[in-house]
Protein backbone atom coordinates (compact mmCIF):
# COMPACT_ATOMS: atom_id res chain seq x y z
CA UNK A 1 0.00 0.00 0.00
CA UNK A 2 1.60 3.67 -0.82
CA UNK A 3 2.51 5.32 2.42
CA UNK A 4 0.86 8.69 1.85
CA UNK A 5 2.63 9.95 5.07
CA UNK A 6 5.47 10.02 3.24
CA UNK A 7 4.89 13.67 1.60
CA UNK A 8 7.30 15.99 3.30
CA UNK A 9 9.31 13.64 4.19
CA UNK A 10 13.04 14.39 2.62
CA UNK A 11 16.13 12.32 2.42
CA UNK A 12 19.52 13.60 1.66
CA UNK A 13 22.19 12.16 -0.23
CA UNK A 14 25.77 12.57 -0.90
CA UNK A 15 28.45 10.86 -3.62
CA UNK A 16 27.37 10.80 -6.78
CA UNK A 17 30.43 11.43 -9.06
CA UNK A 18 30.73 12.47 -13.38
CA UNK A 19 33.62 12.93 -15.22
CA UNK A 20 34.07 13.60 -18.55
CA UNK A 21 33.67 10.48 -20.40
CA UNK A 22 30.27 10.29 -18.68
CA UNK A 23 29.42 13.47 -20.03
CA UNK A 24 30.29 13.03 -23.35
CA UNK A 25 28.69 9.12 -22.82
CA UNK A 26 25.46 10.96 -21.90
CA UNK A 27 25.76 13.53 -25.14
CA UNK A 28 25.96 9.98 -27.33
CA UNK A 29 23.13 8.54 -25.73
CA UNK A 30 20.40 10.99 -26.84
CA UNK A 31 21.52 11.27 -30.22
CA UNK A 32 24.67 14.05 -30.48
CA UNK A 33 26.87 13.51 -33.05
CA UNK A 34 24.40 10.67 -34.64
CA UNK A 35 23.56 12.57 -38.32
CA UNK A 36 27.33 13.99 -38.48
CA UNK A 37 30.11 12.83 -36.02
CA UNK A 38 31.84 16.29 -36.92
CA UNK A 39 28.43 18.44 -35.64
CA UNK A 40 27.88 18.36 -31.72
CA UNK A 41 31.50 18.36 -30.99
CA UNK A 42 31.68 20.38 -28.12
CA UNK A 43 29.79 17.47 -26.55
CA UNK A 44 31.32 14.91 -27.57
CA UNK A 45 34.89 15.04 -26.97
CA UNK A 46 37.39 16.41 -25.17
CA UNK A 47 40.59 16.66 -27.64
CA UNK A 48 39.18 18.47 -30.88
CA UNK A 49 41.29 21.43 -31.84
CA UNK A 50 39.69 24.73 -30.79
CA UNK A 51 36.48 23.11 -29.16
CA UNK A 52 36.77 22.78 -25.09
CA UNK A 53 34.02 20.13 -24.29
CA UNK A 54 30.39 21.74 -22.34
CA UNK A 55 27.78 19.46 -21.06
CA UNK A 56 24.45 19.34 -22.72
CA UNK A 57 21.84 20.81 -20.02
CA UNK A 58 19.53 17.90 -19.86
CA UNK A 59 22.24 16.18 -17.91
CA UNK A 60 21.00 17.91 -15.04
CA UNK A 61 17.97 15.82 -14.65
CA UNK A 62 20.41 12.52 -15.13
CA UNK A 63 22.62 13.79 -12.64
CA UNK A 64 19.57 14.02 -10.44
CA UNK A 65 17.82 10.82 -11.02
CA UNK A 66 21.33 9.00 -10.32
CA UNK A 67 22.48 11.25 -6.87
CA UNK A 68 21.24 8.66 -4.34
CA UNK A 69 18.02 7.93 -2.18
CA UNK A 70 14.53 8.93 -2.22
CA UNK A 71 11.93 9.47 0.74
CA UNK A 72 10.38 5.31 1.45
CA UNK A 73 6.51 5.56 -0.36
CA UNK A 74 6.07 1.73 0.34
CA UNK A 75 6.63 -1.20 -2.18
CA UNK A 76 5.85 -0.87 -5.80
CA UNK A 77 4.73 -3.75 -7.69
CA UNK A 78 7.09 -4.67 -10.72
CA UNK A 79 6.01 -3.03 -13.76
CA UNK A 80 3.60 -0.51 -12.00
CA UNK A 81 5.54 2.73 -12.16
CA UNK A 82 5.70 5.06 -15.08
CA UNK A 83 7.68 8.20 -15.24
CA UNK A 84 4.39 10.79 -16.10
CA UNK A 85 6.57 14.30 -16.19
CA UNK A 86 9.93 15.71 -15.56
CA UNK A 87 10.83 19.53 -15.22
CA UNK A 88 14.43 20.97 -14.23
CA UNK A 89 15.98 24.04 -14.05
CA UNK A 90 19.43 25.27 -14.18
CA UNK A 91 21.67 27.50 -12.28
CA UNK A 92 24.00 27.76 -14.16
CA UNK A 93 26.20 25.86 -17.20
CA UNK A 94 26.87 22.34 -15.69
CA UNK A 95 30.66 21.45 -14.82
CA UNK A 96 32.49 18.27 -17.02
CA UNK A 97 33.51 16.62 -13.96
CA UNK A 98 31.50 16.63 -9.87
CA UNK A 99 30.22 15.18 -7.11
CA UNK A 100 27.01 16.26 -5.79
CA UNK A 101 25.02 16.57 -2.98
CA UNK A 102 21.29 16.14 -3.37
CA UNK A 103 18.23 16.58 -0.99
CA UNK A 104 15.08 14.75 -2.37
CA UNK A 105 11.32 15.48 -1.04
CA UNK A 106 8.35 13.70 -1.60
CA UNK A 107 6.18 17.25 -2.06
CA UNK A 108 2.92 15.49 -3.30
CA UNK A 109 1.09 12.46 -3.72
CA UNK A 110 -1.66 13.11 -6.23
CA UNK A 111 -4.58 10.59 -6.38
CA UNK A 112 -5.85 9.88 -9.58
CA UNK A 113 -8.52 7.47 -9.00
CA UNK A 114 -6.60 4.58 -11.53
CA UNK A 115 -3.39 5.15 -9.92
CA UNK A 116 -1.23 7.56 -7.83
CA UNK A 117 0.85 10.18 -9.18
CA UNK A 118 4.37 10.59 -6.86
CA UNK A 119 6.11 14.10 -7.17
CA UNK A 120 9.46 14.23 -5.54
CA UNK A 121 11.75 17.90 -5.80
CA UNK A 122 15.36 16.74 -5.99
CA UNK A 123 17.97 19.46 -4.93
CA UNK A 124 21.61 19.52 -6.51
CA UNK A 125 24.25 21.02 -5.29
CA UNK A 126 28.22 20.60 -5.79
CA UNK A 127 29.74 18.57 -2.71
CA UNK A 128 32.79 20.72 -2.69
CA UNK A 129 31.34 24.36 -3.37
CA UNK A 130 28.19 24.01 -1.91
CA UNK A 131 26.79 26.07 -5.44
CA UNK A 132 23.74 25.19 -6.34
CA UNK A 133 23.53 23.05 -9.95
CA UNK A 134 19.85 22.18 -10.77
CA UNK A 135 16.40 21.99 -9.41
CA UNK A 136 14.19 18.59 -10.87
CA UNK A 137 10.84 18.01 -9.95
CA UNK A 138 9.76 14.20 -11.15
CA UNK A 139 6.65 12.70 -11.59
CA UNK A 140 6.01 8.92 -11.29
CA UNK A 141 2.62 7.44 -12.15
CA UNK A 142 1.72 4.43 -9.55
CA UNK A 143 -1.02 2.37 -11.85
CA UNK A 144 -3.58 0.93 -9.32
CA UNK A 145 -2.26 2.81 -6.12
CA UNK A 146 -5.27 5.34 -6.39
CA UNK A 147 -8.86 5.86 -4.70
CA UNK A 148 -6.71 6.41 -1.22
CA UNK A 149 -9.20 9.97 -1.05
CA UNK A 150 -6.35 12.56 -1.55
CA UNK A 151 -6.17 15.63 -3.57
CA UNK A 152 -6.71 15.07 -7.59
CA UNK A 153 -3.67 17.75 -8.22
CA UNK A 154 -4.13 21.15 -10.47
CA UNK A 155 -5.47 20.95 -13.40
CA UNK A 156 -2.93 21.04 -16.77
CA UNK A 157 -2.91 24.99 -18.09
CA UNK A 158 -1.00 24.34 -20.61
CA UNK A 159 -2.37 25.00 -24.39
CA UNK A 160 -1.05 24.44 -27.43
CA UNK A 161 -0.62 27.72 -29.56
CA UNK A 162 -3.21 28.09 -32.51
CA UNK A 163 -0.39 28.84 -34.96
CA UNK A 164 2.08 26.34 -37.11
CA UNK A 165 4.72 25.79 -34.93
CA UNK A 166 7.81 27.99 -35.82
CA UNK A 167 10.29 25.34 -35.63
CA UNK A 168 10.19 21.87 -36.51
CA UNK A 169 13.63 19.16 -35.94
CA UNK A 170 13.83 15.89 -36.68
CA UNK A 171 15.84 13.57 -35.46
CA UNK A 172 16.12 9.96 -35.99
CA UNK A 173 16.60 7.47 -33.20
CA UNK A 174 18.86 4.36 -33.18
CA UNK A 175 17.60 0.72 -33.27
CA UNK A 176 20.05 0.48 -30.83
CA UNK A 177 19.40 4.00 -28.25
CA UNK A 178 17.89 2.37 -25.54
CA UNK A 179 20.82 -0.03 -24.95
CA UNK A 180 23.54 3.13 -25.75
CA UNK A 181 21.30 5.02 -22.91
CA UNK A 182 21.36 2.56 -20.59
CA UNK A 183 24.95 3.00 -20.35
CA UNK A 184 23.84 6.13 -18.65
CA UNK A 185 22.83 4.21 -14.62
CA UNK A 186 19.23 3.70 -15.78
CA UNK A 187 19.23 -0.55 -16.21
CA UNK A 188 15.37 -0.93 -16.24
CA UNK A 189 14.78 -4.20 -18.27
CA UNK A 190 11.46 -2.62 -19.95
CA UNK A 191 14.32 -1.07 -22.28
CA UNK A 192 16.27 -4.06 -23.02
CA UNK A 193 14.62 -7.05 -22.38
CA UNK A 194 12.14 -8.41 -25.14
CA UNK A 195 10.37 -10.68 -22.73
CA UNK A 196 9.72 -8.40 -19.92
CA UNK A 197 8.44 -5.33 -22.68
CA UNK A 198 6.26 -7.89 -24.14
CA UNK A 199 4.85 -8.90 -20.32
CA UNK A 200 4.17 -4.95 -20.04
CA UNK A 201 2.26 -5.18 -23.24
CA UNK A 202 4.35 -3.32 -25.87
CA UNK A 203 5.91 -5.39 -28.76
CA UNK A 204 9.51 -5.28 -28.34
CA UNK A 205 11.63 -2.60 -25.83
CA UNK A 206 11.09 0.74 -25.67
CA UNK A 207 12.75 3.88 -25.50
CA UNK A 208 13.48 5.37 -22.18
CA UNK A 209 11.27 8.53 -21.54
CA UNK A 210 14.35 10.40 -20.28
CA UNK A 211 15.95 9.72 -23.42
CA UNK A 212 13.60 11.28 -25.45
CA UNK A 213 13.45 14.21 -23.57
CA UNK A 214 17.38 14.57 -23.93
CA UNK A 215 16.37 14.65 -27.55
CA UNK A 216 14.19 17.41 -27.52
CA UNK A 217 16.63 19.59 -24.80
CA UNK A 218 19.33 19.14 -27.67
CA UNK A 219 16.34 20.13 -29.98
CA UNK A 220 15.72 23.33 -27.93
CA UNK A 221 19.13 23.99 -27.00
CA UNK A 222 20.33 24.30 -30.87
CA UNK A 223 17.14 25.92 -31.97
CA UNK A 224 16.70 28.42 -28.98
CA UNK A 225 19.74 29.02 -27.45
CA UNK A 226 22.65 29.11 -30.42
CA UNK A 227 23.71 25.63 -28.79
CA UNK A 228 25.39 27.44 -25.87
CA UNK A 229 24.25 25.67 -22.44
CA UNK A 230 24.71 28.64 -20.91
CA UNK A 231 21.38 30.62 -21.89
CA UNK A 232 19.29 27.48 -21.48
CA UNK A 233 17.34 27.82 -18.40
CA UNK A 234 14.51 25.24 -17.95
CA UNK A 235 12.52 22.89 -19.86
CA UNK A 236 9.46 20.83 -18.46
CA UNK A 237 7.33 17.58 -19.98
CA UNK A 238 5.29 15.52 -19.98
CA UNK A 239 5.51 11.61 -21.41
CA UNK A 240 2.29 10.68 -22.68
CA UNK A 241 3.52 7.56 -25.66
CA UNK A 242 6.08 5.24 -25.99
CA UNK A 243 8.68 5.56 -28.92
CA UNK A 244 10.39 2.38 -30.01
CA UNK A 245 14.24 2.83 -30.64
CA UNK A 246 14.45 3.26 -34.50
CA UNK A 247 11.39 5.46 -35.06
CA UNK A 248 12.03 8.94 -35.98
CA UNK A 249 11.25 12.02 -33.54
CA UNK A 250 9.97 15.57 -34.72
CA UNK A 251 10.46 18.46 -31.83
CA UNK A 252 7.32 21.20 -32.85
CA UNK A 253 8.86 24.42 -31.14
CA UNK A 254 6.93 27.59 -30.54
CA UNK A 255 9.11 30.42 -29.23
CA UNK A 256 7.74 33.48 -27.43
CA UNK A 257 10.54 35.89 -26.19
CA UNK A 258 12.64 33.98 -23.90
CA UNK A 259 10.23 31.07 -23.33
CA UNK A 260 9.14 28.35 -25.55
CA UNK A 261 6.31 25.59 -25.72
CA UNK A 262 6.98 22.60 -27.38
CA UNK A 263 5.83 18.67 -28.44
CA UNK A 264 7.71 15.54 -29.46
CA UNK A 265 6.17 13.34 -32.02
CA UNK A 266 7.17 9.75 -32.79
CA UNK A 267 7.07 9.10 -36.87
CA UNK A 268 3.63 7.48 -36.39
CA UNK A 269 2.48 11.09 -35.29
CA UNK A 270 1.56 10.03 -31.89
CA UNK A 271 2.39 12.96 -29.08
CA UNK A 272 4.90 11.28 -27.32
CA UNK A 273 6.19 14.02 -24.80
CA UNK A 274 3.67 16.93 -24.32
CA UNK A 275 3.10 20.26 -22.06
CA UNK A 276 6.66 21.06 -23.27
CA UNK A 277 7.95 24.53 -21.72
CA UNK A 278 11.28 25.63 -22.15
CA UNK A 279 12.91 29.10 -20.68
CA UNK A 280 16.03 30.58 -22.15
CA UNK A 281 18.65 33.65 -22.03
CA UNK A 282 18.40 36.04 -24.85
Amino acid sequence: MLNVDAVGRSVESVGYQWSATDVMRYALAVGAGAGDATEELEFTTENTDGVSLRVLPTFGALVAQQSGRRPDIGPVPPGMALHAEQAMTLHGPLPTEGTTRTTATISHIFDKISGALVITDIEVTDATTEAPLVSVRSGVFIRGAGGFGGERGPAAAWQRPGRPPDTMVRYATGKNQALLYRLTGDRNPLHSDPSLARAAGQERPILHGMCTYGFAGRALLHTLCGSDPARFVSMSGRFTAPVLPGQELSVRIWADGDEAMFQVLSEAGAIVLDHGTCSFRP
